[in-house]
């Protein structure tokens, strides 16, 4: 089944001159596996496609359930540049949230979905 992460996690965001940082928490311990496994740099690359022109790095913070994405080459040239409408990157955590992974039956049971 495909799931938007905004049933599993809340996210912030932020900016850092051209890249914009994003953190996505786990709502429960336990949902924190299947996102380590399936939110890949590479899903938030492709889910940000035209706004995010550089790379995008992926770390993670296992002790607070949580990972951080810096998308470079994403505002713009940055806040006092930037001409775009969200130059300091504020609504790239709700733009995540919507992204959509797969999680097969059993882990939707056994996260009551």
């Amino acid at each position: 089944m495909k799931i938007q992460l905004r049933r599993l996690a809340h996210a912030r965001s932020g900016d850092k001159g051209d890249t914009a940082n994003v953190g996505l928490i786990a709502l429960r311990d336990e949902v924190y596996p299947l996102l380590v496994r399936e939110v890949t740099s590479a899903r938030v690359k492709e889910h940000f496609q035209g706004i995010c022109k550089g790379e995008v790095e992926r770390f993670e913070l296992p002790n607070l359930g949580a990972l951080n994405f810096l998308l470079h080459e994403s505002l713009g040239g940055g806040g006092t540049l930037s001409l775009m409408t969200d130059a300091q990157g504020k609504t790239f955590s709700t733009a995540l949230l919507r992204m959509e992974i797969e999680i097969n039956d059993a882990e939707a049971k056994e996260l009551g979905l």
